[in-house]
């Protein structure tokens, strides 16, 4: 379901308009958001076709690019993770901090994974009491064949940006994220209002 609910976005000068009776908006501030949001809802629904397509959801693919980027040091470099050697089982626990999602979420994304065949549980090797989700040869198999295709899809919707385009839409979409942060633990901190 779409985020933003607007078909077409109010013009700047509607805004500044706005911005007559409530001081408090910033017309440039909500420009871009609105703008931000409608990008980040048709992308979300380019690649919900896409997963779709291939009878996979967001979560369970989720799921399946950090297994695959635990095994794969080749892969862990390209999405990102400082230490490449981070090889090897994942925890159900792991798993739903690195998707930052809630145990019983990532759970259920497990265990549907599993019927299908895609992971398997195991005992951790050092701690019986742990269990370590792997992916299968049926896992691997399907990532092998989608990822060409999902990438392709990354590529195509981003191949207006120039490479310094896409660094700078980086960098800025980074330092709204950073600044987000902030505001969540200052929100956090502040006492509840009645």
């Amino acid at each position: 379901m779409p985020h933003l609910l607007l078909k077409d976005l109010p013009r700047y000068e509607c805004l500044l308009e706005a911005a007559r009776e409530f001081p408090d908006l910033d017309p440039s501030a909500a420009e871009a958001f609105l703008h931000l949001l409608r990008t980040g809802d048709e992308v979300f629904a380019m690649t919900e076709r896409n997963l779709t397509d291939h009878s996979i959801s967001h979560g369970r693919f989720g799921v399946l690019m950090l297994l695959w980027r635990s095994t794969q040091p080749r892969a862990a470099k390209l999405m990102g993770a400082e230490d490449c050697t981070c090889g090897g089982p994942r925890t159900p626990a792991e798993l739903a901090e690195a998707a930052g999602v809630t145990r019983a979420t990532m759970t259920g994304l497990i265990d549907t994974l599993e019927r299908d065949g895609f992971v398997k549980r195991e005992p951790d090797p050092d701690d019986r009491r742990m269990m370590s989700v792997r992916l299968t040869p049926k896992g691997d198999r399907f990532l092998n064949d989608f990822l060409p295709g999902h990438f392709k899809v990354i590529a195509e919707v981003l191949s207006p940006l120039s490479e310094n385009e896409r660094k700078s839409l980086v960098r800025i979409l980074t330092k709204v994220q950073a600044h987000i942060a902030v505001l969540r633990v200052e929100n956090a901190a502040q006492p509840a209002v009645s």
